[in-house]
């Protein structure tokens, strides 16, 4: 059967793109000119590099500041915008800028790469993410570049430096120039807090980010209805939040942060529930951690961040869906209602299987890696890489650069599977024969 690209899916082609974005990427970085001077790394370490940044993950098995040259950086940053923002959000603001028309399977192509429902309202959506992303991370910029230029040693490089933070912190990239993530500022909380605040605005949502403009722009903002999407990836992506935050500093107050003062352990505890939403930046090692801390930052990675965002994992809204569910069923509702509002079945169902499938994606990779890299690494570590490159999130224990190849394999597919999503990984077994139009006898079966 011939190869005919005309006939593609809209799914297909978006994950075509990432899949050849990762190979021409992979192919720039082994370009010389991306190398500092006497730098030399093989290919499958440009190709995961390539792949980290495209799948905005962080995990490295090189050390980006002592290994790419300031070209190399900046093709890394085109890499994180063309991943965080994607594909067609990129595609749609330029169709836009040249008077170009959106036609019908371009905006099938957004639906997909946005994770939407609907193609209503696509390109209005497309444009103001756009707009929003590029004045968030310009704010980010100007803070941190301007903070690192008066009150670090950085001259004017604090402005590069202050960009790439911004960016990699919006796109919850994880990548830092630093060289040692942000260990330097383990103790500088307007550095935190800035990085805090554009993780969050990253993680929490397009959607959610565009609603907020809407409001705030609104002539009437006490009669703004904000949707039950918005309210319960904000109360989720919350919730999620202060769980985090409590359960580390509960289980480190005696711990890791025996020694430290209390605003300096709230500050580390924020600092990391904050980042396990699928950011990756990092104040201090993980490996200082106890064990049921790292578990507990390895269950928040799996999780990751909102739907329709920068980030990955099973995402905010799955995981409450799925507890409505398993709540509401056991006290005997068939219906789940909450905000004045009643979820379609459809949403429950995907929510079902996202969180199926990504339990079965995790636990396959973990087995893989262990199959691949023996017993070189302690299972804990090996769990929090599988749980990090999930989530697209980019916290390491270390053992990244020590991977053998097939191991950073699985870790390529598991970041690459996070960035374009289950849901448009499932659809591509789809093909498209009409739906079935009879129904067999149904019988029940014996479930739990």
């Amino acid at each position: 059967m011939k190869f005919q690209p005309w006939k593609m899916t809209p799914v297909q082609v978006i994950v075509l793109t990432y899949l050849i974005a990762c190979i021409i990427g992979s192919l720039v970085l082994q370009l010389p000119v991306t190398h500092k001077q006497g730098v030399e790394i093989s290919y499958i370490d440009s190709l995961f590099t390539a792949v980290s940044a495209i799948s905005v993950t962080g995990l490295t098995t090189v050390n980006i500041a002592d290994t790419f040259s300031p070209t190399g950086v900046i093709l890394l940053m085109m890499m994180i915008q063309f991943g965080g923002i994607g594909f067609m959000s990129l595609g749609a603001f330029l169709w836009l800028a040249m008077g170009s028309r959106i036609g019908i399977q371009r905006r099938q192509m957004i639906m997909v790469d946005q994770n939407r429902s609907d193609l209503a309202g696509l390109v209005r959506l497309m444009r103001d993410i756009m707009i929003i992303s590029l004045l968030i991370e310009g704010m980010g910029a100007l803070l941190l570049g301007g903070y690192f230029f008066l009150f670090r040693d950085y001259g004017w490089e604090a402005f590069y430096y202050g960009a790439f933070a911004s960016l990699s912190a919006y796109t919850n990239a994880g990548l830092d120039i630093f060289g040692n993530s942000l260990f330097n500022f383990a103790n500088d909380y307007y550095v935190q807090l800035v990085h805090v605040v554009l993780i969050t605005a990253g993680g929490i949502g397009f959607p959610v980010l565009v609603e907020c403009k809407e409001w705030l722009t609104s002539q009437n903002r006490t009669q703004f209805r904000f949707s039950l999407f918005t309210k319960i990836t904000v109360t989720t992506y919350l919730v999620l939040l202060v769980i985090g935050f409590v359960t580390i500093w509960l289980l480190e107050i005696n711990h890791a942060f025996a020694d430290m003062s209390w605003h300096q352990s709230m500050f580390m505890s924020l600092f990391n529930s904050t980042t396990t939403r699928s950011a990756g930046l990092a104040t201090m090692d993980v490996n200082d951690f106890s064990l049921p801390t790292q578990m507990t930052m390895s269950f928040l990675m799996f999780i990751g961040a909102s739907p329709s965002s920068v980030g990955g994992g099973i995402r905010t809204t799955t995981v409450a869906v799925v507890l409505l569910a398993v709540f509401f069923y056991a006290r005997g509702q068939k219906h789940i209602r909450l905000f004045r509002r009643e979820l379609m079945d459809e949403d429950v169902q995907k929510a079902s299987v996202v969180f199926a499938s990504g339990i079965l994606l995790a636990a396959l990779g973990l087995w893989g890696l262990i199959i691949v890299e023996s017993s070189q690494h302690p299972l804990i570590k090996m769990i929090f890489e599988i749980s990090s490159a999930f989530g697209t999130t980019g916290i390491s224990m270390g053992i990244t650069p020590d991977l053998t190849a097939p191991g950073k394999c699985i870790l390529m597919l598991l970041m690459f599977i996070g960035r374009i999503g289950i849901l448009s990984l499932l659809y591509l077994l789809r093909n498209n024969e009409s739906k079935v139009n009879f129904h067999y006898p149904k019988e029940q079966v014996i479930i739990g």
